[in-house]
């Protein structure tokens, strides 16, 4: 399960996130060398009428389009002659990867307007992005939105709300200075603050009384093992309802939806680097594959919904400002516009080595995290 539910996931999201960046530089007529589902050897392929290689490679994590012009590792045009030659270490591979472009139509990548190539790049997280904005809006337009309202009609074990003071019956109205209109809301704000001290303001007999508390730290652990932490109010609500909702309000709902897990991505984030949270919390690929094969067994609706969060998690982390990610390159693009020239080749060179190990980096590392985590490592 969990290797299906991973090629599953993960093998078409990158799939449409290479698809954004295709056919955004297919509109503005720059020309692709190919198109490639998965990675690694071809198993089979064929060439369109305008020269681009269409194949299905042996890897199935993923895929890549290669523009007409991208011919070394930081992706920026090939000038022959000895300094790019020790910079690139290229040489007579470029002359045979020339004659290939000459066959495929459209221009070059790096011949293209600069915001034609920013929207090149951005477009592939933006294909992510918009996978999950969908997903979302269909879960809204068909099973509706969850609605209860902000009443407090009981108490976990060792409340912390009910030890501040908070009585049954009692309306939240705020959390931390953050107005709550629906008691799933509630959740959202205090999810990701164990042990945080906060204010609660709730209304009883007409009247607004404000309760300062400390969030309860907790630690769960779910059927499969998984451990997790959050902080907790305490507080139980009346029995969530599902509201219908048409299709043109959904899509709001469902890019509200996204704007928040993106904040709570960059929250998170936060917490790891300052501290705050255990780095034990970054997952990598065998986490995904875990929750893919998990997700999966538990039905299509809540896998579907897994896809959702990770199309999103791979935009945000492909916005990244990191070299030889699309953050990165939109970086570079950005410092072209202010400099009104591009950054030069032995620098861009440089950033993209480092970002490159970086990213590799990153992935040792919560690879070794994910190993650890696994059940049978106890």
């Amino acid at each position: 399960m969990w290797f299906l539910g991973f090629i599953a996931v993960l093998g078409p999201l990158v799939t449409l996130h290479e698809l954004g960046h295709y056919l955004v530089g297919r509109m503005f007529g720059v020309g692709a060398q190919a198109f490639s589902v998965g990675f690694g050897k071809e198993l089979v392929g064929w060439t369109d009428s305008r020269g681009t290689r269409w194949k299905l490679s042996a890897l199935p994590f993923g895929g890549y389009v290669q523009f007409k012009g991208d011919m070394n590792p930081a992706s920026i045009p090939h000038s022959p002659g000895k300094e790019d030659d020790a910079v690139f270490g290229v040489g007579t591979q470029d002359a045979l990867a020339e004659d290939e472009d000459r066959t495929v139509a459209g221009a070059g990548f790096h011949n293209a307007k600069l915001w034609k190539r920013a929207l090149i790049v951005f477009a592939g997280p933006a294909m992510n992005i918009l996978i999950a904005v969908a997903i979302f809006a269909a879960f809204f337009t068909f099973s509706g939105r969850p609605v209860a309202e902000p009443y407090v009609t009981g108490f976990s074990e060792n409340s912390v709300a009910q030890a501040a003071g908070i009585e049954i019956g009692d309306r939240i109205v705020s959390v931390d200075g953050e107005t709550i209109e629906d008691f799933t809301e509630i959740r959202n704000v205090v999810a990701l603050y164990p042990g945080k001290a906060m204010d609660v303001v709730v209304e009883r007999d007409g009247e607004n009384l404000r309760y300062p508390l400390v969030t309860e730290d907790y630690l769960f652990t779910d059927r499969y093992g998984n451990e997790g932490r959050i902080g907790l109010l305490g507080v139980t609500g009346d029995r969530v309802s599902f509201e219908r909702v048409a299709a043109l309000p959904a899509i709001g709902l469902a890019v509200d939806a996204n704007i928040a897990l993106v904040g709570n991505m960059v929250e998170g984030l936060r917490q790891i680097l300052f501290g705050e949270r255990s780095v034990q919390e970054l997952g990598g690929p065998i986490k995904i594959a875990k929750y893919s094969g998990e997700r999966l067994s538990e039905g299509w609706l809540s896998y579907i919904e897994f896809a959702a969060l990770i199309s999103l998690n791979l935009a945000f982390i492909n916005l990244l400002p990191i070299p030889a990610l699309d953050g990165g390159h939109l970086a570079f693009y950005a410092a072209e516009a202010v400099r009104r020239k591009p950054v030069g080749p032995r620098g861009t060179e440089i950033a993209y080595r480092a970002g490159i190990a970086l990213v590799l980096g990153l992935m040792v590392f919560v690879t070794i995290n994910d190993v650890i985590s696994l059940p049978f490592f106890g």
